[in-house]
């Protein structure tokens, strides 16, 4: 059986990590989409789809199953959000989440969908870490060894502090003019 799992990844953290484990032990192969492909070098988005990409293959080496990380770009249309999904991805039996949104697109779709308990959701937050990281904060005891490694490889930290500078306007720093 084939599961999918969705999640922006920004970055991959502990709580993603302990998903992928219980959802490991129930699949044979497991597709990894990687949410809002698109952005980056953003303060809620620093992270590239490739660098998500080797976060998430990088940390799910660990355990016993097949996995496939497919960058998935935002479509703002939910009412075919599931078909667009299926189609940048290998067929899978049963998605996996915690997002009402998301849950309720892939039953429409007559896709099966788990949910699994939240894991320190008061810390294992993406916005969490990330303000972790930009306030020189512990942020490295939340997620996978691999995470690390690449966030310090390619300057992460540095990024994402750039990235919520404010310009003289008090504006935080956005799209390039």
């Amino acid at each position: 059986m084939r599961g999918f799992y969705i999640g922006r990844f920004q970055p991959y953290h502990n709580g993603h990590h302990r998903m992928v484990e219980e959802i490991a032990a129930e699949v044979d192969e497991l597709v990894l989409g990687i949410g809002s492909a698109g952005d980056s070098h953003s303060p809620r988005n620093p992270f590239t789809a490739g660098e998500r990409v080797m976060m998430v293959t990088k940390s799910v080496a660990e355990f016993d199953v097949v996995s496939y990380a497919v960058p998935i770009e935002d479509l703002d249309r939910n009412s075919v959000w599931v078909s667009h999904v299926q189609s940048m991805s290998p067929t899978f039996d049963v998605a996996y989440s915690n997002n009402p949104l998301v849950i309720q697109l892939f039953r429409e779709a007559g896709v099966e969908v788990r949910q699994s308990p939240m894991f320190n959701r008061d810390v294992l937050e993406g916005a969490e870490l990330r303000e972790r990281m930009l306030s020189d904060g512990d942020w490295r005891s939340l997620v996978p060894a691999p995470v690390v490694d690449i966030v310090e490889e390619i300057d992460g930290i540095e990024r994402i502090q750039r990235v919520s500078e404010t310009d003289s306007n008090g504006d935080a720093t956005s799209d390039p003019e």
